[in-house]
């Protein structure tokens, strides 16, 4: 029997068997007392609907985010509770106007925690247009403003509207769940990777959803029990329907949980997919991507006025030096035509993410306040590392930590910047190693097309030192030392155009350029020598006040194990004249080396071998072709015997120099030159960008390669050889003589294993080489003119 039916004999019934209405109940409505009845299940709503907020709470700067929403959910929620009475047309309304004022109320608080300036009109309108951009590129930790908090306050109190409206007045409560679940989803699928697995939120909404479903069926108009008085066969029959679509129900729950439960299981440990990556964060125009090409243009006006700077705490802005440079843009990616910034910027609050710092670093807080005057761009100025921002919206990257201003800078713009400047420790430079491998692989790339002319002047600087910061103290000497700045050279850092600045003639343009060619070389030759770099663009002022055109320059950093990024400045002191860059370049001269003392009589014997026409003479007095050939050859023969024994000496009294003579450490210096020398006489020199242990394994190779298995011991020693050299090198004075001792060992057994692998005429020729002798002097000369 259908339903209708029932009614109708319900009402045929006389009124004292009709079920009673319990007390507080209304036909037509939902009674004046059932507000109890309500409470239990409009609090689980607001639970739910509240844990979004905690879930996308964790993902943003303090807890102001989750009290926004929480409050949200409880306005929504509670106002369709006490709008119970009121027809459904009539609270949707209502709750928009309670949506209104509450939002407004978030926005004035976000504005006013986050110190953004303007009228409330101004700042709604913008938080209005950006909501949904801003919060997809807004950085981690995301700062709650007033362009962050608008989206997910809103969309709880819509949650929480709906889902009241449904559970509560339609009394559907599993249909109203659907709300609250969709943003929970939606808060879980946001945050993403940004913030641990929220398991214990998800098992408190689980929990709490379940409970809502365990309280109490509702009172409801005329009864209690929608069968309760119908005929024994039709309250029967409509139990077994009800059964059957419960069983059918919690079926289908189960057969979802068991082919659905592996699949879900299987991905909690996967890694959540970042909506945030198919958003385009904010950009920057050609002209900020590579900023280091208007050093040229603003050097030919020095006297515009770029920026005002008052320094109000921390830093020392009147010495000068790394305490005053203010950076405006990192570069770190080179193809051989441009240097680029390729930073990925994101939307960032008032306070920025605090990177690590340096163990082997000084930490000083700067704080200065910025106006900017002729400045155009995006990039925005400040003293590195920026960690707070007050008066402008910026964007961030924290791999460089430089900052942009997506609107773009216009005149009279001011913000208050407050910095956390490092300072290496100048006393763990001298040991400090650079790091390797693919986190430093962009910044140690080093484009196709290298000029060779460049390649040779990176390997001769690098043979000055083994030590990364001795590298590239060697760099920047070499720069600053035959090199001209000048303010009129044109703009330029292609390969072509650093090989124009590296070996053009003088008269022609060449050796002479602005900051940007300083910086530029620096950052190529220092790669090219294993060190990883990268070029900044920014100012260098005086002092407080006006930051002018002249004040821009470029400078190259490295980065150093332990130590971060570390400045250097290639650019010539002023008032200095240059050096012939040929003084640098030249390579030594192959003159043969003075003869030691025994062979002093020597050179008579070549006089005497020219004159024997004249002295020996044949019968008759002529003299014979026999006697001049004969006494030409053994003259010849004389002087390349003297020669080669002067070589051969020579040889060994520089090999008993390195090994025997010296305190401890210039002799494993010495042991370890030995190696190379070796390494180069076997055709396998060791170029200058490899360190130490790297040169070790060639080495080794190069040993084991030639002799087989049977020489791995004395191919492993080599490496013991270069951890003694490090410490020579890195813990000067703690070397012994026993370990130097040991060094003359291993390089005496190297040396030898690897002679041995050589036919016998190169055996034969290893002794007298003059290489060895000549790279020694060319090593002597370098040590001497940096004295």
């Amino acid at each position: 029997m259908g339903s209708g039916t029932a009614v109708v004999r319900m009402a045929d019934r006389p009124a004292t068997q009709r079920p009673v209405p319990p007390a507080g109940s209304a036909s037509g409505g939902v009674g004046k007392g059932s507000l109890w009845s309500e409470l239990p299940l409009a609090v689980v709503l607001v639970v739910l609907v509240g844990l979004a907020g905690v879930v996308l709470g964790r993902m943003y700067a303090g807890s102001l985010l989750t009290g926004l929403v929480v409050g949200a959910a409880i306005g929504s929620v509670l106002l369709g509770v006490a709008c119970r009475r009121l027809p459904s047309w009539l609270v949707a309304p209502l709750s928009v106007l309670g949506l209104a004022a509450w939002t407004v109320w978030s926005l004035r608080l976000a504005a006013d925690r986050a110190d953004l300036p303007g009228p409330l009109t101004e700042v709604a309108g913008e938080a209005a247009r950006n909501g949904i951009p801003r919060l997809l590129t807004a950085m981690i930790p995301v700062e709650p403003t007033p362009d962050t908090v608008l989206v997910p306050v809103v969309a709880a109190w819509l949650a929480g509207l709906a889902a009241g409206e449904v559970a509560l007045r339609a009394g559907r409560v599993l249909l109203g769940y659907l709300p609250p679940v969709l943003l929970y989803a939606g808060a879980v699928y946001l945050v993403g990777p940004n913030a641990a697995p929220a398991v214990r939120p998800t098992l408190v909404f689980v929990a709490v959803a379940a409970l809502g479903l365990a309280l109490p069926g509702r009172v409801r108009p005329g009864g209690a029990d929608h069968v309760a008085g119908l005929p024994p066969k039709v309250r029967a029959a409509a139990r077994i329907r009800l059964a059957g679509v419960s069983t059918a129900g919690v079926a289908v729950v189960v057969a979802l949980a068991v082919l659905l439960g592996p699949a879900l299981a299987a991905r909690i440990g996967d890694r959540p997919v970042d909506p945030r990556r198919y958003v385009e964060p904010p950009r920057v125009d050609s002209l900020d991507e590579n900023p280091l090409i208007r050093i040229s243009g603003w050097a030919l006006h020095p006297e515009q006025k770029l920026l005002d700077v008052t320094t109000r705490s921390g830093g020392d802005a009147d010495q000068g030096g790394d305490a005053t440079r203010i950076r405006l843009a990192v570069l770190s990616d080179y193809d051989g035509v441009t240097w680029q910034v390729g930073a990925t910027y994101r939307n960032a609050g008032r306070i920025l993410p605090a990177p690590a710092v340096a163990p082997g670093s000084i930490v000083e807080p700067v704080r200065q306040d910025i106006t900017v005057a002729g400045l155009t761009g995006r990039l925005l100025p400040a003293v590195a590392t920026p960690r707070e921002v007050t008066g402008a919206r910026v964007a961030y990257d924290p791999a460089t930590g430089t900052l942009i201003h997506p609107e773009g800078l216009t005149p009279g713009l001011r913000y208050t910047v407050t910095s956390a400047q490092e300072q290496p420790e100048s006393n763990l430079l001298a040991i400090a190693d650079v790091p390797a491998g693919e986190e430093v692989a962009r910044v140690l790339r080093v484009a196709d097309g290298v000029p060779e002319p460049l390649r040779r002047l990176a390997s001769q600087l690098a043979e000055s030192g083994g030590a990364p910061y001795t590298r590239a103290a060697a760099v920047e000497q070499f720069l600053a030392e035959h090199y001209r700045l000048v303010a009129d050279a044109p703009s330029g850092h292609a390969y072509p155009n650093l090989a124009f600045f590296l070996f053009g003639p003088r008269d022609a343009g060449g050796q002479r350029g602005t900051s940007e060619q300083f910086a530029a070389a620096f950052a190529v030759l220092g790669r090219l020598t294993g060190l990883p770099t990268r070029v900044v663009v920014g100012f260098r002022p005086s002092g407080d006040g006006p930051v002018r055109a002249g004040d821009a320059y470029a400078w190259p950093e490295v980065l150093f194990d332990e130590l971060g990024w570390v400045p250097f400045d290639p650019l010539p002191r002023p008032d200095t004249e240059p050096r012939p860059v040929e003084e640098g370049l030249r390579p030594p001269p192959e003159e043969p080396p003075s003869p030691a003392p025994e062979p002093g009589a020597d050179p008579t014997v070549s006089p005497q071998a020219s004159g024997a026409p004249e002295t020996a003479a044949g019968p008759g007095g002529r003299s014979t072709p026999v006697l001049l050939v004969g006494g030409a050859a053994a003259g010849g023969g004389l002087v390349l015997l003297a020669l080669l024994v002067t070589l051969l000496w020579l040889r060994r009294a520089l090999s008993r120099g390195r090994l025997d003579r010296g305190p401890p450490g210039e002799r494993v210096g010495g042991a370890w030159r030995e190696v190379t020398d070796a390494l180069r006489l076997a055709g396998h020199p060791a170029t200058g960008d490899l360190a130490a242990t790297e040169i070790a394994v060639l080495a080794r190779d190069v040993l084991v390669d030639a002799r087989g298995a049977g020489a791995e011991p004395a191919a492993v020693e080599v490496a013991e050889l270069a951890d003694l050299l490090n410490r020579a090198a890195f813990a000067p004075g703690t070397l012994t003589a026993q370990q130097a001792n040991r060094a003359a060992t291993i390089a005496q057994a190297y040396v030898a294993g690897l002679r041995a692998t050589r036919p016998w005429w190169r055996r034969l020729l290893w002794s007298v080489h003059p290489g060895p002798l000549r790279r020694d002097r060319a090593d002597r000369r370098r040590r001497d003119a940096r004295v």
